[in-house]
């Protein structure tokens, strides 16, 4: 019997471009169902390439014409593409194809969304517009021309002519087919402009369709800011004549760094007081960087294959994650960093999902944009740069820029820089790239003759397909506090190579207490027995931001887990530590947020499963319940005057200052309102001026069941704005009982403004309903079959969400055997379904281990 499940793709499989192109000229003739394309592509033999076979990816596609220097051809339509015999030297390629874009629900390639034409390429789509190889090692610069009856015609690069119906743009930096952009519509733009260090003058313009004009102004300020900051760290200098973006409703991404011409998703680029919160602000400022600075990492410089995805993802969210810090806060951004680094990629580490930062193979490559690829692959770029310090790390980059600039690099290359510029031998550290998992570090020490030992021990779990791991290079920074308070030794970095590693300091009067791994500077899971006296020391005297809070967070998770397990933990000393936290007003309002807030409850089910515990979803939603109740009595005295010392009095700014204060009232309101039944969510919900604080007491409200009345007026003030109506989907859900989360979620889908299609719609309800930890995991199986039929209901409309939604069940393994027999039923289902994608075939048949 033949195999017709999709087949793996390997790295090891590589072979260069047979063909590589000179130039690109595209006519695209728009009509929302039958648009034409016409290329003309100038192509070369590679003299590196083993063949001069001719292949071009095609998808989706009508042929209407083919001809090679101008002689007609009639190649042969395989699977995937076509074949055609070609000269063995130079020749021009021409061809004309129709799509319909208004029918391609899956948003790859060229599609309409609410009317407008606009494309998502990366990484296979272009293959949907028309016949080319679509690799991304095959970069050519590219001639824009589209004719239609929409008044803005927008592509990549420099706009060369316009007329009436028509607009030409030309891009002179070679690039892959997967950053190719179109947008065509009714839209109106912002503009600004930005002038370089080299004293260019560079137009700016962030396009929205009539009506959003007013969400536009942050974004435009952030674009600057990022321009600015790139100059201005990396020396890296924009070098076109335009930069535009433009905000899309119906987008699978948050946003897409096309050359010159950014498509974002609504959600990650507009912003007002009114319909934003602060969270929307930061992620906005930080997307809008991240795509910005794609621009040399990424763009300029692309990768080879996309097994080298995480060479430009990994190396730009980090890029972003520094501007932000400087922007904002960099101890609360990197507590927020570590926060979404443990939610998103420990759980896929320590899962079926589990696979290296260069993988070794894949399916479906839409299935490795993950928070591996991303997160970790940004913490391997951070360890790098602890490991070379900081000088020799830029110098690095530079050296990066220079020498593979216009080029598609591997994370081979990347790593080479380092150790040419350096001379560090990095052989070793490279294990990081391509050994899946969590590696665990255990610490004891002791001390005797004035002389502080630390003895670490590495391992790291098997994954799949991976079952024996050798030691990793590990950067743990250390500092050492002296029993009055006082820092004794100050931060340094020892490197662990071996898997038992012993570091000694000495000339000390007294037993230290250590603060390990300060500022995460290894994403490793430490572990270390302490006492509940020694983390609340720590986290009234480190002098690290980040450990101080870690302290206070292993604090309550201690407490929780006891809570759980109706064991004795060290619930007063835990309260105590919280009240002096609070009360201590030399410390950043956001700060103190971050540590008023809890473990999260599948935090809490990963320790639990971790210690050999099996978790009960509702004893975990319980024990939370139960300290947030005695955290509430315990503060009650500071909550009014330290209430009233975080109310801002000033007119709304999006700022980091603003936004701790804000994160504080917030966090204290959460335990007032379980002390006065609502009474003052319900006052703040009523004064209101801006939506962090309206969506916050209209959670608080729900939580406390008294959110009706509210919940109507909110829809009636915002019914007409998608990305607020996306919130009013989610509140409901996310601060339903666990008894009821399903159940809220069946009778949303049944709302007429449950657009079930797009994809920010549906991702807000149901993935609000995963998030409800044990709302999704009640004893009752109705969200797992829930969230099952849904999707089977969007695979064939939207393969990407919905493969990227089956993550649901991912942590299947960890619960009892009814949750695992139901979530393994649900997976089977869908497995089951006639015609699934084979995005979801690949990600549930890993999650099933098949």
């Amino acid at each position: 019997m033949t195999d017709t499940s999709p087949q793996p793709i390997f790295l090891a499989d590589y072979t260069p471009p047979n063909w590589l192109i000179e130039e690109v000229s595209l006519t695209f003739v728009l009509h929302p169902t039958a648009t034409r394309v016409r290329s003309s592509i100038r192509f070369t033999p590679n003299p590196n390439a083993k063949s001069r076979d001719f292949f071009l990816h095609g998808e989706h596609l009508t042929l209407i014409h083919a001809a090679i220097d101008g002689s007609d051809v009639s190649p042969e339509l395989v699977d995937g593409g076509l074949k055609a015999d070609v000269p063995d030297h130079a020749f021009t390629w021409e061809a004309e194809v129709e799509i319909s874009p208004e029918t391609n629900t899956a948003l790859e390639g060229l599609y309409m969304s609410n009317g407008m034409y606009c494309t998502q390429c990366e990484a296979e789509g272009f293959r949907r517009i028309t016949f080319y190889p679509d690799r991304p090692d095959v970069m050519a610069p590219f001639k824009v021309r589209i004719e239609g009856d929409m008044p803005v015609l927008l592509s990549n690069g420099n706009p060369t002519g316009s007329g009436d119906g028509w607009a030409e743009w030309h891009d002179p930096w070679p690039k892959p087919a997967y950053l190719f952009a179109l947008v065509a519509g009714e839209l109106i733009a912002r503009e600004d402009s930005f002038t370089t260090m080299s004293g260019k003058e560079v137009d700016l313009k962030l396009w929205v369709r009539p009506g959003d004009e007013g969400k536009t102004a942050f974004g435009m300020e952030a674009l600057k800011a990022s321009m600015k900051w790139d100059e201005e760290v990396y020396g890296r200098e924009y070098d076109l004549d335009i930069f535009q973006i433009v905000a899309v409703s119906d987008f699978n991404m948050g946003a897409m760094e096309n050359k010159g011409l950014n498509i974002f998703n609504t959600s990650a680029v507009l912003a007002s007081p009114e319909t934003s919160t602060d969270a929307n602000f930061e992620r906005i400022e930080a997307i809008i960087a991240h795509e910005y600075f794609h621009n040399w990492t990424g763009n300029r410089i692309t990768c080879r294959d996309w097994f080298q995805l995480s060479l430009k993802e990994g190396l730009t969210v980090f890029r972003d994650q520094q501007f932000s810090g400087d922007l904002r806060s960099k101890a609360v951004c990197r507590i927020n960093d570590v926060s979404a680094l443990r939610g998103r990629q420990f759980r896929e580490d320590n899962g079926p999902l589990a696979h290296q930062v260069q993988p070794d193979s894949f399916v479906e490559i839409n299935n490795f944009y993950t928070a591996t690829i991303y997160e970790k692959g940004a913490e391997l770029i951070g360890m790098m740069k602890t490991l070379v310090g900081e000088e020799e790390y830029y110098k690095a980059l530079d050296l990066y820029f220079t020498r593979h600039d216009g080029e598609a690099a591997t994370i081979e290359d990347w790593v080479r820089v380092f150790e040419d510029s350096t001379g560090r031998d990095l052989t070793q550290f490279r294990r990081w790239y391509k050994q899946a998992g969590t590696p665990r570090v255990k610490v004891a020490d002791d001390f005797k003759d004035g002389i502080y030992t630390l003895h670490f021990e590495q391992e790291t779990p098997p994954t799949p397909g991976q079952d024996e791991k050798l030691p990793q290079h590990i950067p743990i920074a250390v500092g050492l506090i002296g029993p009055n308070g006082d820092e004794v030794v100050g931060t340094q970095v020892l490197e662990m190579t071996e898997a038992r590693q012993s570091f000694s300091f000495d000339g000390l009067g007294a037993k230290p207490t250590p603060s390990i791994l300060r500022h995460f500077s290894a994403p490793v899971i430490l572990q270390r027995d302490s006492t509940p006296q020694e983390r609340a020391f720590l986290l009234a005297h480190d002098t690290d931001p980040f450990n101080k809070w870690e302290s206070g967070r292993t604090l309550a998770k201690e407490v929780l887990v006891a809570l759980v397990t109706g064991e004795d933990g060290p619930l007063d000393a835990y309260l105590d530590a919280i009240a002096v936290m609070l009360r201590d007003d030399s410390l950043d309002p956001a700060f103190r947020a971050l540590t008023l807030g809890l473990p999260s409850q599948d935090d809490l089910a990963q320790t639990l499963f971790d210690a050999g515990v099996t978790p009960d979803p509702q004893k975990i939603y319980n024990a939370q319940q139960t300290l947030w109740q005695a955290m509430a009595e315990h503060v009650q005295d500071l909550l009014p005057r330290m209430m009233a010392e975080m109310d801002v009095t000033e007119p709304y700014a999006p700022n980091a200052e603003q936004a701790g204060k804000r994160a504080l009232g917030l966090g204290l309101l959460n335990l007032l309102n379980r002390l006065d039944g609502g009474a003052a969510a319900q006052a703040l919900y009523d004064r209101a001026d801006n939506m962090s604080l309206l969506l916050g007491a209209l959670g608080y409200l729900l939580q406390v069941q008294k959110g009706e009345a509210a919940l109507a007026d909110f829809r009636s003030r915002f019914e007409n704005d998608e990305l607020v109506m996306d919130k009013w989907f989610a509140m409901q859900v996310a601060h339903a009982t666990p008894e009821t989360a399903a159940d809220v979620t069946e009778r949303l889908t049944k709302d007429p403004a449950f657009n079930w299609k797009n994809p920010n719609r549906f991702r807000a309800l149901f993935g609000a309903l995963v998030t409800n930890h044990a709302g999704f995991h009640h004893a009752s199986g109705k969200a797992y079959a829930l969230t099952a039929d849904w999707l089977i209901r969007l695979d064939p409309v939207n393969p990407q969400t919905t493969a990227r939604m089956t993550t649901a069940y991912e942590t299947w393994r960890r619960y009892d055997a009814d949750r695992q027999g139901m979530m393994t039923s649900a997976l089977k289902r869908i497995l089951a379904t006639e015609g699934l994608s084979r995005d979801s075939q690949e990600m549930v048949g890993r999650m099933l281990g098949d």
